[in-house]
């Protein structure tokens, strides 16, 4: 029974998140169908992380068995491909995997970007892809306050109220924020994050950009332990899963 290891990139916006729900359409439902549809087989296709609805991925890591081996990595990637059309959805890369790799266990780390444009004018390209924010904030500060979260912490302040993590504990390794060009980028490692973690980091670091807080202010919000006590909740639209390593 061999198990194949594929790294995908889709765009989330027209879909309900990565699992499988009853109310919308899925990324895992349609590589699961997609899957079935050149194999004849049904499968279940595990991956590293459950983004949610509208949040995109540039890779995205999964893995699946199939119960014979007529199939190589090659034919796999092709014909799965070919049955995803046309969503937006595409494998980039297919390999054999150890039967012991398991996309989300054996994940060490998951890196995520959240893009704001920030100028003006509203986007007509990346419409979907980014959080539009008009007026202009200031990168640096939002960075020195971004560095008050790296570490070891409590981050209920900073997580959704079903999220479903055993605990609020969580070691952010990176956190930074940056200019290019037109639009902010923030970057985030680490071995795992609570649910929409990285949106309410963006939505109170933004607060810092508009001069509306301080550092002092986030790390009060820290502190505080309370979903309350922190910024707003940025839309999924700018956040991407950029890479999982093992």
């Amino acid at each position: 029974m061999p198990r194949f290891r594929i790294t995908i990139e889709y765009d989330g916006g027209d879909f309900s998140g990565w699992q499988r729900q009853a109310n919308g359409p899925s990324i895992q439902q349609a590589l699961e169908e997609a899957v079935t549809a050149f194999s004849g087989e049904s499968v279940e296709v595990v991956g590293a992380g459950r983004t949610d609805a509208g949040v995109h991925a540039l890779a995205q890591v999964a893995h699946f068995d199939l119960e014979t081996d007529r199939f190589d990595a090659a034919t796999v990637m092709k014909a799965v491909n070919f049955h995803l059309k046309p969503a937006p959805i595409v494998i980039r890369h297919t390999a054999e995997a150890d039967p012991e790799f398991h996309a989300r266990f054996s994940a060490t780390r998951r890196s995520y970007l959240y893009r704001i444009l920030n100028r003006p004018a509203p986007p007509a390209l990346d419409r979907g892809r980014v959080w539009h924010v008009p007026q202009q904030l200031d990168a640096g500060a939002m960075h020195e306050a971004a560095e008050a979260l790296l570490g070891n912490h409590d981050f209920t302040t900073f997580r959704a109220k079903h999220c479903q993590a055993q605990s609020p504990v969580k070691t952010l390794d990176a956190l930074t924020v940056s200019r290019v060009g037109e639009e902010i980028h923030l970057n985030a490692h680490a071995r795992s994050f609570l649910h929409h973690q990285i949106r309410n980091i963006t939505g109170t670091l933004k607060l810092v950009g508009e001069g509306k807080w301080t550092r002092k202010d986030v790390e009060a919000a820290l502190a505080a332990k309370d979903r309350a006590a922190g910024g707003p909740t940025a839309p999924p639209d700018g956040l991407y899963l950029v890479s999982v390593g093992y």
